[in-house]
C-alpha cells in the first residue's frame, strides 16, 4: 500500500511506516505542495498525510479513490472536509496532545514578549541605539496581580492556564463546558465571553476554528478589551477580525497583541508589520524537537492502524 506524505516531517513517521512495509512517496520540496501536483501524485495513495496548509477538498478527495486515511499532522483539521471525507468512507486523524506543551510554552513567551516590550528592547540594541537606563524606558506590564483570561479551556488552554497561575495571575475562561481540573489547581473562575473580554487584563485563545468561531472576537467584542489589555492568538488566525483588531492597536486602545497565526496565512496584514505594539511569530507554536517528532509518529500510527485493520488513534 502507497502512502503520500504532502511535505517532508520528521523521519520517524517515514521509518515506521516502511518498517510495515508500506511504500512512501514524499513532496520534498519546501513549499506548500501545488494542487495540481498533489492531484497526480495521490490517484494510487492508499493513505495521506497532509499539513493544515493543505486544502484537502471535494476536488483532491475524488482524486484518490483508495485512500482510506487522512492523517492531519496537526492538531486543527478545518483545511479538510470532513463531511466528504466520510462520506466515502475515509477516516480522518489529527495530532491532540503531543504539542500542548509547545503551545502552551509559546503563548506565554508571546505573553511575556509583549508585556515587556522585548521586540523593542532588541531592536534598541541591534540598532545600537542604548544610551543607559532610564526610568522611562520601555515601562511594561507585570502579570502578578492580573486577570489572565482564556478562551477555549481544552488541553492547551489548560496548560497554558497553569503556567499563567505560576506568575501570580487570576485566571478566568470561557468554554463550552466546565474544566473542574482547572478550577481545582488554577482557582479558575468560569465566566460568560463578554464578561472576560471586559475583565481580563491578558486574552488568549484556545479554541478551534468553526464557523461559530469565526470572528469571534468581532468589532463589538473587540471593543470590550481594557486599554491596557495584551491579546494572544496561537490558536487560529480567523477567529480574530484581524482589521477591527489593527484599528485597536494603531489607536493604542489596546496594551499590545502577539499573534503566531493570521486571518490570511501566509499572507501578513502589511499593517501589522509597521506597529510598534505587535510581536509576530510565524506559526511556530509546535517548533520543537520533541512535539514535531511526536506529532510525526502518531500521525504515521495512525495510518498503521487504519490500513491495518484497526481502530485509528486519533479519530476527529
Amino acid at each position: 500500500m502507497e502512502i503520500f506524505f504532502t511535505r517532508e516531517i520528521p523521519a520517524i513517521a517515514e521509518i515506521l511506516l516502511k518498517k510495515h512495509l508500506f511504500k512512501v512517496k514524499v513532496y520534498k520540496k519546501n513549499n506548500s505542495i501545488p494542487k495540481d501536483i498533489l492531484i497526480k501524485n495521490i490517484r494510487n495513495a492508499d493513505g495521506l498525510i497532509s499539513l493544515l496548509s493543505d486544502k484537502i477538498d471535494k476536488n483532491l478527495i475524488d482524486a484518490m479513490p483508495k485512500c482510506r486515511i487522512i492523517a492531519n499532522y496537526a492538531v486543527g483539521y478545518n483545511n479538510i472536509d470532513l463531511d466528504y471525507a466520510r462520506s466515502k468512507g475515509i477516516i480522518v486523524t489529527n495530532t491532540p496532545d503531543v504539542l500542548t506543551e509547545s503551545t502552551a510554552d509559546i503563548t506565554l513567551a508571546l505573553t511575556l514578549a509583549c508585556a515587556r516590550r522585548l521586540p523593542e528592547g532588541q531592536k534598541i540594541m541591534k540598532t545600537n541605539k542604548f544610551k543607559g537606563w532610564g526610568p522611562k524606558l520601555l515601562l511594561g506590564i507585570e502579570l502578578s496581580g492580573k486577570y489572565f483570561g482564556i478562551i477555549g479551556a481544552g488541553r492547551i488552554g489548560t496548560a497554558v492556564a497553569i503556567r499563567a497561575k505560576a506568575f501570580g495571575t487570576k485566571i478566568l475562561y470561557c468554554s463550552n463546558h466546565k474544566n473542574d481540573f482547572l478550577e481545582s489547581v488554577t482557582g479558575a473562575k468560569k465566566v460568560p465571553l463578554a464578561k472576560l473580554l471586559s475583565l481580563s487584563d491578558i486574552i488568549s485563545l484556545h479554541l478551534p476554528l468553526t464557523p461559530k468561531s469565526y470572528h469571534l472576537l468581532n468589532k463589538d467584542n473587540l471593543k470590550l478589551l481594557k486599554p491596557n489589555a495584551i491579546l494572544i492568538n496561537t490558536a487560529r488566525g480567523e477567529i480574530v477580525d484581524e482589521k477591527e483588531l489593527i484599528k485597536l492597536l494603531k489607536n493604542n486602545k489596546i496594551f499590545a497583541a502577539g499573534f503566531d497565526v493570521y486571518e490570511n496565512e501566509p499572507n501578513i496584514n502589511p499593517d501589522l508589520l509597521k506597529l510598534k505594539n505587535v510581536v509576530l511569530l510565524p506559526h511556530v507554536g509546535s517548533a520543537t524537537f520533541e512535539a514535531r517528532n511526536k506529532m510525526a509518529e502518531l500521525a504515521a500510527q495512525n495510518v498503521i492502524a487504519v490500513l491495518s485493520g484497526r481502530k485509528a488513534i486519533t479519530p476527529v
